[in-house]
């Protein structure tokens, strides 16, 4: 992906290196196409694809991800080039993910899985808790819409091939303007549903259409990030607040300007909080990876493109400038549409103001590490009461849903606020901050 406008590279094993760094199982039919980046003695990290996708969706995180973690992706059956042995069921996914694992001698990892990826994570915590360290879901749903749906999905392919899958895969995967702003981005991603075994895409559909995880996810014991696209309609906020509200060590990320593929949307934000959550997580570390040999590709179709890196602008000298990551940081917390709507409505008289607060209150203050977003939308919304900042108010109740509070731990911060700060503050505080709430958790029409 790298400069607009720039069509990925569609030969990407003719150049030196490549098949260096990839690897294909021996044991085709019980394991999974895999290639690790990164320090063969840190931590591994395991990064699963959504479904229709490769492992190269990742692409973007991995420069920064294998500084410190050795970053294991792997590709469903029949995708990317990788063996078509179908697997009709999540759990058979994971156990061939793990049978993977155990033939690098690789015990304990954190794991990250978008969309399909993120129920063999909901099942290998449930199945296999000691061998995950730290949990992240992307895209994720403790149920994939209904049974009925996948399997009229597993038809179309039937009678009709893939092509009305991958013609429909861009307006799933991505925000509208993305779509039309990166042409060459929704051309890779049609191309990698074409070159997928269509009945290993049918016998996923199958799993999805089976998985169910609503009754345990009060059993999933490892820290859990939910990282959601705020535009994602297929696997959307009200999905990924199901999964935080079941999993008791979770927090939920929204991500704004994103849809169901939010890592190659917005790649720095989403590689950012993956950074963030797996920052210090204890694990056991690889003294030695054996190498397998390797083999060619055994599926009858062509591996799709890499993603290039987002390219990393030089670094200035002496102490940064906090404004860009303060602007980051606002439409993290705020939402694109309101800080768009603060920064059109800003003139001469009050253009110094956005830029005091955007580099100020957001650059330094809520860029410190201190404390996390959670904890500052706790203290947030409590003095926003205390001054009666109602408009405020509204506002940093979206962003506190953002960061991860759940409407029922807000409704307890605006109660303990009406012993301190006075009951007639917190009853307009409840006011406001119920209308944003039912707005945000409102179900899709």
């Amino acid at each position: 992906m790298g400069r607009s406008g720039e069509c990925p590279d569609p030969r990407p094993w003719e150049r030196g290196g490549i098949w260096e760094r990839e690897r294909v199982s021996e044991t085709t039919t019980k394991t999974l196409q895999y290639r690790m980046d990164g320090p063969e003695d840190a931590p591994v990290l395991v990064l699963g694809p959504s479904l229709g996708t490769t492992w190269h969706m990742w692409d973007r995180q991995i420069a920064e991800l294998s500084r410190e973690w050795r970053v294991f992706r792997y590709d469903l059956p029949g995708h990317g080039g990788a063996p078509a042995h179908p697997a009709t069921a999540v759990g058979e996914l994971t156990d061939r993910l793990l049978a993977t694992l155990d033939e690098l001698g690789i015990q304990r990892f954190g794991y990250t899985g978008c969309s399909i990826a993120g129920a063999i994570g909901i099942d290998l915590a449930l199945r296999h808790p000691h061998r995950i360290a730290s949990l992240a879901l992307v895209s994720a749903s403790p149920r994939f819409g209904t049974a009925d749906e996948f399997r009229r999905r597993g038809v179309v392919v039937r009678t009709n091939g893939l092509e009305p899958i991958a013609r429909s895969a861009p307006e799933s995967w991505f925000t509208q303007g993305f779509a039309a702003a990166q042409p060459a981005i929704v051309d890779w991603a049609v191309q990698m549903v074409r070159t997928t075994d269509p009945g290993c895409y049918i016998a996923a559909c199958e799993a999805l259409a089976a998985f169910d995880a609503r009754e345990d996810l009060g059993r999933v014991g490892v820290p859990t990030l939910v990282l959601v696209g705020s535009e994602d309609q297929t696997t959307g906020p009200a999905e990924a607040r199901t999964l935080v509200a079941g999993i008791t060590d979770a927090r939920l990320a929204l991500v704004p300007g994103a849809s169901h593929l939010a890592p190659v949307e917005q790649p720095a934000a989403v590689t950012d909080l993956l950074v963030r959550h797996f920052a210090g997580v204890s694990q056991d570390t690889l003294t030695a990876i054996p190498v397998p040999p390797v083999p060619t590709v055994s599926a009858p179709v062509t591996p799709v493109a890499e993603i290039a890196p987002a390219e990393v602008p030089p670094q200035p000298t002496g102490r940064p400038d906090p404004y860009e990551p303060g602007m980051r940081i606002r439409r993290e917390v705020l939402g694109d549409a309101h800080v768009d709507r603060a920064l059109a409505e800003a003139d001469a008289f009050t253009a110094g103001f956005q830029e005091l607060i955007t580099r100020y209150a957001w650059g330094e203050v809520w860029a410190r590490d201190g404390l996390d977003r959670r904890t500052r939308s706790v203290i947030a919304l409590t003095a926003l009461v205390a001054g009666g900042h109602r408009e405020e108010l509204a506002f940093h109740t979206r962003a506190a849903l953002r960061n991860g509070l759940t409407p029922e731990e807000i409704s307890e911060i605006l109660l303990q606020t009406a012993v301190y700060c006075g009951v007639p503050a917190a009853s307009a505080a409840f006011e406001a901050a119920r209308a944003v709430i039912r707005e945000e958790t409102a179900p899709s029409p």
